[in-house]
Formats: C-alpha cells, structure tokens, sequence
C-alpha cells in the first residue's frame, strides 16, 4: 500500500462483489472521491484449480463446513464470487422487491442494454447439456436455456474454465466494474480487510481495516457495506449494529449424476468440458430449480469420492449431472467464527421432489448409476434484510450507512443473485450520487 494513500473520501465502499463494484462504479462516474476495499486479492484470473482453492477454499475464510455436512463457499478476491460463479443472469424476482415499494425494472433494462446478457448460443451448449436437455423434454418438463454473462465471441468452446475464473475475459465479472470504477478515479484497495464500521456522532464517518499487518481508520460521510452475505453481518456485528448473529438463507444444491455410454460429440468436442447451467427450468411456487451442471474433473471426482462413488470417479467425460436447487427457509447463525444451519423438514421435503424430478430426466436421458452428492450452500444472504434490517434505499438505521449485497435481499428465492445486485447497485449508487 502506498504511503500516500488518503485516508479520507466522500464514500467507502467495503466489498467489490456485483453490489459493491456498481455503487463504487456509479459513484466514482458520479464524481464522487470513492475508497473501494477488498478482503482478497487482485492476482489476474488464471482458470487454475489451484487459484480457485486459494480464492474460495481456505477454511473459516471462504469456506465452511456445518451441519447436515454442508459447504458453504465464498470467493475472497476482487471481483468476489461473480469471478467463480455459473454466469447465470436469473432477473430479479419483481414481486419479492414489490412488497418493500422497490421497483427494479428500470434499473434492469439498463443492465441488459449494457452487460453480455443472452442464452448461450447453440455451439456452445456442451453435449452433456444437449443430452439433458433431450430428456428433460423426453420427461414434460419446460426446459429452456437460460440467460448468461458470457461474450460468445471470446468463449472459447471445451474450455471448462468458468468455475475457476476465466482468464479470457469472455466470462463477465465485476472486475469489470471495478476496472470502469477506477477509470473514473475510485481507489482500489486490495487485501484490505474491514472490521468494524465507524460511528461518530450517532452516523457512520469511516471504517477500520486490517492492511498489510496493520489497522487504518479510513473516513467517509457514506459507507456502503457490500462483503457478502457472511462478512456484511459479521461486520454489523463486530461495530455493535447488530443485536445478534442473524439467520441467513442459503440457496442449497444438490447435484444428481448418471452415466451413459453412448455420448454423442461433434468434432473436435470432448465430453465434460462445457459452459455449466446452459439450460434449466424453474418452479417458483414449489421452490424448485433444475439445470444441467456439467463441473470440471476435480470438482465431480470430489462429489462422487464425498458419497463413496468410487467406482464413478473416472466416468466424468460421459456422466450427465443435473444441479437440484432449492429455495431453503431462513434459520441458522452466521457467527463471528462460525457459520451454521441446517435443513428443515420443508426443505428435505423439496430437495426430495427436485432429486426425483432430476432422476426422471436422466432415466429419460438414458443415463445408469444414478447417485447424488451432499447439499452445499450456493448464494448465502438474508442476514440484514430489507424490510427488517434495511429501509427500502438499503440504509440501516445508522445514518450513512448502507447496505449492498446478498446480505439485503428480503427473503429466500432460490436462483442466482447477481443480477439482482446490480440492479440494487445501480439503484443506491445513484441515490446515493444525489445526496452526496
């Protein structure tokens, strides 16, 4: 970190995740002297397993283990885990914002206008997706494919990498936005570490963060906490904003995997490297979301080695896996070094319909060996919420202190919430660009 850093802005924005990345970017566009503050680090994406395991699986840091043996997963890096995520641009849920007097359309419409945001085109729809695909459709279901944040013109086909960070650029993060932020003169501070906000006079005025080894006060008028929905919490916390750890949602996967022998490849086409979740169906009213998740090899060797399938761990190139999502009831703890919640019996009871529905698909697929993995958390948030927590504008009752991330969104749904985030990014940065 340079000596000549300052140490006072007109905003702090802790966090670059889709939240964080936007307000700073709509602030710094704004004119706005923006402080953006990241836990992880800046290193370029290199596709690599082992980046993606330094990143998001060091234990209590960006990864967890509690009961019911679920793994929960966050990516500590600029970018935060929009750099590890599927790519898959699910719309806000509009009713679920309604209820709080918050309408996201504008703010969408003007993402679409702007963002790589479109279904995959059909050569880069992998065979294991096509093969699923065909059953599902052999089984009734409404299969279709779903939007994505991928430049197809720099998707390189086979490639597997989206769930290690793209290092092609063809993949959209928000690096992205962090890029344009800085460009407009926003301070990007990585591996930094906030730790508690600072409140002087009843209102936010700066925050504490641990760099290089030590702490610095750093100050702003406006501070926007968007460190996800297990470090937003955890920080309320530990600055005396919250009376108590609070319950969270967790958005859990199940992946169900069969193998088929008869694997049709087009040329030059190799079987379990393609773009995951090209395609899916989703049953809102049951809490339900299907989509083929082809992983690369390590990753689907670790599910079968996790519930014993040895004997599958070298059918990955033919095995057809369906991810089982469900909309989980919140509960649990997010604790200052803890995470913990377990499933409801509602939620067993929808893991259960959703496995059955995806063991249909394969029988139709023609896929054999059917097995499933464990649950694992794929999109923790809900532990600040809106409507409890938060006012409609994402403020807490903390003058000049926001909140923008998974942490904010006011109950479970069950799909991913990037685009979600940016459009609740967008929003706040340009309230927050008039008030400032």
């Amino acid at each position: 970190m340079p000596d000549t850093l300052s140490s006072s802005f007109d905003a702090i924005v802790a966090g670059s995740g889709p939240g964080g990345a936007m307000v700073a970017r709509e602030l710094a566009r704004a004119g706005a002297r923006v402080l953006l503050l990241e836990r992880g680090g800046d290193a370029p994406l290199r596709g690599t397993l082992g980046q993606m395991a330094q990143v998001a699986a060091m234990p209590g840091r960006g990864a967890f283990l509690h009961r019911d043996a679920s793994l929960l997963v966050r990516a500590l890096t600029v970018g935060g885990t929009s750099t590890l995520n599927f790519a898959t641009a699910a719309p806000p849920p509009a009713a679920l914002f309604a209820a709080h007097g918050i309408d996201l359309a504008p703010f969408l419409a003007a993402l679409r206008a702007e963002l790589p945001i479109a279904p995959l085109p059909d050569d880069l729809v992998g065979p294991l997706a096509r093969r699923i695909a065909l059953g599902a459709e052999a089984a009734g279901l409404p299969w279709r494919k779903l939007d994505k944040m991928i430049r197809p013109q720099t998707c390189r086909a086979g490639c597997w990498r989206c769930v290690y960070g793209c290092p092609f650029g063809a993949k959209w993060s928000a690096r992205d936005l962090v890029d344009d932020a800085v460009r407009h003169g926003a301070t990007l501070l990585a591996r930094a570490q906030v730790t508690r906000v600072r409140v002087e006079a009843g209102r936010a005025a700066g925050v504490e963060a641990l760099v290089d080894g030590r702490m610095r006060v750093f100050t702003a008028p406006q501070v926007v906490l968007a460190a996800g929905g297990i470090g937003t919490p955890r920080i309320l916390r530990a600055s005396n904003l919250l009376e108590s750890d609070p319950p969270f949602f967790s958005d859990p996967v199940v992946a169900v995997m069969g193998s088929v022998d008869d694997l049709a490849l087009r040329d030059g086409e190799a079987g379990g490297a393609e773009v995951p979740m090209a395609a899916g169906a989703s049953f809102d009213d049951e809490g339900i979301a299907l989509a083929d998740l082809t992983l690369p090899k390590p990753m689907y060797q670790a599910f079968a080695a996790q519930v014993g399938r040895l004997d599958r761990l070298g059918a990955h190139g033919r095995t057809l896996a369906i991810m089982v999502k469900i909309r989980d009831e919140v509960g649990g703890r997010v604790g200052a070094r803890w995470v913990d919640k377990t499933l409801t019996r509602q939620d067993r009871a929808r893991f259960a319909h959703g496995s059955k529905m995806a063991r249909t698909i394969l029988r139709e697929a023609g896929a054999r060996r059917v097995f499933q993995s464990w649950h694992f958390a794929a999109h923790p948030g809900g532990g600040v919420p809106i409507g409890a927590a938060l006012d409609a504008d994402l403020g807490t009752a903390t003058p000049g202190l926001s909140v923008c991330d998974a942490s904010a969104i006011p109950g479970p749904w069950g799909l991913p919430p990037t685009l979600t985030l940016l459009c609740l990014g967008m929003r706040l940065g340009a309230r927050l660009a008039v008030r400032g």
